[in-house]
């Protein structure tokens, strides 16, 4: 006999904390700007180097980010602890 699985529902959990994060890609692109970043315009996609910084940003151009490329470019721009 196959061994059954019972999942239950809390009801009770407490809301997952959520990173408050830009997705606005206006207000990103403005401050990588202020910041130093110099851009380089792509076909689909912005590419933003720093003078002093290893690495580089890749944005796409869409009007939202999703918060994993919101949250992957707060960290690479050092805007997160």
């Amino acid at each position: 006999m196959a061994d059954a699985h019972i999942f239950a529902y809390c009801a009770e959990r407490p809301p997952i904390p959520r990173l408050a994060l830009e997705t606005n890609r206006s207000k990103v692109a403005a401050r990588l700007l202020r910041e130093g970043w110099e851009v380089r315009h792509g076909g689909g996609h912005d590419v933003y180097k720093h003078s002093t910084r290893s690495g580089r940003i890749i944005l796409p151009r869409h009007r939202t980010l999703s918060p994993g490329v919101a949250r992957a470019v707060a960290k690479h721009a050092r805007w997160l602890d």
